[in-house]
This record gives structure tokens, sequence and C-alpha cells, in this order.
């Protein structure tokens, strides 16, 4: 061996031992989207500096200068996230506008670490570009619309219609038990019981004095004679407008039960039974 190639075999060595302790790794990197971009438009890419073992600490940010007719690059910055990741920020902008819609390469450019150890190799990436003003005659290409993603209803929609169904019976059955408490109960009232029993009869018969009797009676919370209706007015004041045609009725009632027979025109029992049933409904609400 020649002392030439002697001299020259230790720098040979030593230059494969420091290519091989800085080894190039494949970049996170977030690209941009790749596409509806205009001149004057900013893109930009995010490299990530944390790796699992350490951070990436870099010997130089990319520099700022036009890296081709298309972009030139800004001032690149070091952010953190809030789970403490460090990502490299690194914005181009367009700075020229092609005269059709036109694919443009981010160029792919790598950094060193400190240490010497490792270097981050960031790989190119196309978007489009579309000039302000379309100066051809046909469409200009378009990127295709995205699929959307089918979403089953089916289990929705049967779900929807069960509950709606359930409501539906629920205000059903509500209403048709407010609607029968409100009918019994106004059925049950004194002087609608009394109605109904006068449409049975003839309003001169004793059985109509009688059924509107019990409904003062019932009113009243006691068995009532003329001398007592002032128990009456007091339990059911709103029968007060009506106390000239009442007292009538009982002098006339008492006349014809155990004096002589009613003098003077006599009261008409179904026309004093729908009035006080007007008022008792009234009272109601």
């Amino acid at each position: 061996m020649s002392v030439r190639n002697a001299l020259a075999l230790p720098i040979l060595l030593g230059m494969t031992h420091a290519v091989a302790a800085q080894q190039s790794t494949p970049a996170i990197v977030e690209q941009p989207r790749p596409f509806g971009y205009v001149i004057g438009d900013l893109v930009t890419q995010r490299v990530l500096l944390t790796t699992s073992r350490r951070d990436f600490e870099p010997t130089a940010l990319p520099p700022v200068q036009r890296v081709n007719i298309w972009l030139e690059r800004r001032a690149p910055r070091i952010e953190k996230t809030s789970d403490g990741r460090r990502w490299l920020v690194v914005d181009y902008q367009l700075i020229n506008a092609p005269q059709a819609l036109t694919t443009v390469q981010l160029p792919a450019w790598a950094i060193e670490d400190k240490s010497g150890g490792e270097r981050l190799q960031i790989p190119s990436a196309p978007i489009s570009v579309a000039p302000l003003i379309s100066t051809s005659s046909g469409a200009d290409p378009l990127r295709p619309d995205r699929e959307p993603s089918i979403i089953d209803t089916a289990p929705a929609r049967a779900n929807v219609l069960l509950w709606s169904i359930a409501l539906a019976v629920t205000l059903a059955a509500w209403l048709g038990w407010l609607q029968w408490r409100n009918w019994l109960d106004s059925h049950n009232r004194p002087f609608a019981r009394a109605l109904q029993q006068l449409s049975h009869v003839d309003e001169t018969a004793p059985e109509a004095w009688q059924a509107v009797h019990r409904a003062f009676d019932q009113t009243a919370g006691r068995v009532l004679q003329i001398e007592t209706l002032p128990a009456l007015f007091e339990r059911a004041p709103y029968l007060q407008p009506r106390r000239a045609e009442i007292e009538r009725f009982f002098a006339q009632s008492n006349e014809r039960f155990f004096g002589a027979g009613p003098s003077g025109e006599p009261v008409s029992v179904r026309a004093l039974c729908h009035e006080l049933r007007r008022i008792e409904r009234r009272h109601e609400r």
C-alpha cells in the first residue's frame, strides 16, 4: 500500500463515521391543504420538533428567501401547543398568479439538530393555485367534490316514530281523563243534577220543585227553609245576584206544599234552575 493510500484511508473512514452518525429522519409534517390558493395567500407548513425521546433543537431556521417563481418563504417561528409539543411553523406567500389552474410544489428541505446526530427531512407538497381572472374560454378544471359520508338514519327515525306514538298516546290519555273528570264533576254539581232531573218531568210537578230544593240543600250543606236562606248566601255568595228569585221560589214552595197554594205568577222552576246552573258553571272556572 502506498503512502498516499495509507493517508487517505483514515480520512475516508472518518467521513463515513460522520455521515453514519448524522441520521436522516422523515419529519412529522402538517402539510397545507392542497387546493384553493390565489396570489397573496399564505401557505403554512408545521414541523413537529418534539419526539418521544427529546426536543429537536435546529442549528438554524430556514432562511427568508424566494424559493421558486411562485413562493417566497417568510420568517419561520417555533410555537408550543397546550400539550407541550413544539412545532416549527414555516409560512410561504404566493407571489405570482398563473394564467390557468396550476399545481405548484412546496420545496423539500431539511434541518439539522444542534447535537449533530439527527437531520429532519421535510418532503415537498403540491398545492393548486388558481388565476385571479380566468382567461380560458372553457371551464377551469376543478377539484372533485368530496363524497359525503352516509349516515344510517333508520334507528333515529324509528326512535322518533316510537316516541311520537308514545307522546300522542300519553296526550290522548291525559286529555281523555281531563274531559272525563270535568264531565263527571259538572254532572255531580247540585244544579247540574237538578237540571237533568227536570228534563224528565214537568216543571209544575212536585218532583221538579223537590229536585231544585235538593240542589239548594246540597249547595248550602244543610236542609234549607225560607227562614234559613241566609246560610245559603253565606256559603255560596255567588248566588247573591239571584237572591230575589230564590226567595220567591222558597216562598211559593212553602205556600205550594204547606199553604193554600201559590199566589201570584208562579216561578218557572226550569228557568230558575238554568240560570243557577249557569252561575254554578261560571263559578267552577
